[in-house]
């Protein structure tokens, strides 16, 4: 259903049983897919494709220019996947000639009230952003992370896998997956053991990343060496893997 109040572009796609509240705004570049409920008073523009099946709740701004100066109105895109809630007064912006042209979010994430989530941001599936939660341009997370309210991300970070930011987190440099990290700047507080165990994974996987976070964190050697420790306990159980390569792969430094 399409509210009265509503304006759609005839240029706009879309799908079945679209919910459209009133005073939205809707764009000529947008898709959104079927059973998508689009609250009151929403602006969606921009190139722009939502999936199916999401909920995005009143005063959201999806699609909307990067808050780049570079930025000169290129084509760029802004993708959603399927079945995300995204609560009110959350910013989402398009991507950028910098980097791939393409700001993505994944699906079956909860995303709540204030959430901004800037320009080349890639956002996995199944993540929690708390009130508030921040993502600077081209910032990468990974699937099942937690972000507590008021979490900041510079850009170019990566937030690995199944980790956790407490709430008012900085977060200035890489955080491995299945890390724990807390404070301004961030600093490691463990693994996200019961996150782990809510997700399927083993007491023995569990025991393995614990050996690895002990290494990089708590046995006192320099990153090449810990990287090292960590790629042989990897060798050995492949719930490691993720974190060693994510931690060989890191340009911008490990929070430690």
């Amino acid at each position: 259903m399409i509210h009265a109040s509503a304006i759609v572009h005839p240029g706009a796609r879309l799908g079945e049983n679209v919910s459209i509240g009133p005073y939205s705004i809707i764009g000529e570049h947008v898709e959104i897919g079927d059973n998508t409920r689009i609250g009151p008073h929403v602006v969606v523009e921009g190139r722009t494709k939502i999936g199916r099946d999401n909920e995005i709740f009143q005063f959201c701004s999806i699609g909307a220019a990067p808050q780049d100066k570079k930025y000169d109105e290129e084509p760029t895109r802004l993708e959603i996947g399927d079945r995300n809630t995204i609560r009110e007064f959350c910013s989402f912006n398009v991507g950028t000639s910098q980097d791939a042209g393409v700001t993505r979010i994944g699906s079956d994430n909860w995303i709540m009230a204030y959430v901004h989530v800037a320009h080349d941001c890639h956002v996995g599936d199944h993540t929690i952003f708390a009130n508030n939660a921040t993502l600077a341009g081209h910032v990468h997370v990974g699937d099942w992370a937690i972000l507590g309210g008021f979490t900041g991300v510079h850009q170019f970070v990566r937030v690995g896998a199944h980790s956790f930011c407490g709430v008012g987190t900085v977060l200035l440099q890489d955080l491995p997956p299945y890390v724990t990290v807390a404070g301004n700047p961030a600093k490691p507080h463990g693994i996200n053991s019961e996150g782990l165990r809510r997700r399927g994974y083993s007491a023995d996987g569990i025991a393995a990343i614990k050996r690895a976070y002990r290494a990089l964190y708590r046995a006192g050697l320099s990153l090449d060496d810990a990287r090292a420790r960590v790629g042989e306990i990897a060798a050995e159980h492949a719930e490691v893997a993720a974190f060693a390569d994510f931690i060989s792969a890191s340009g911008r430094g490990i929070v430690r």
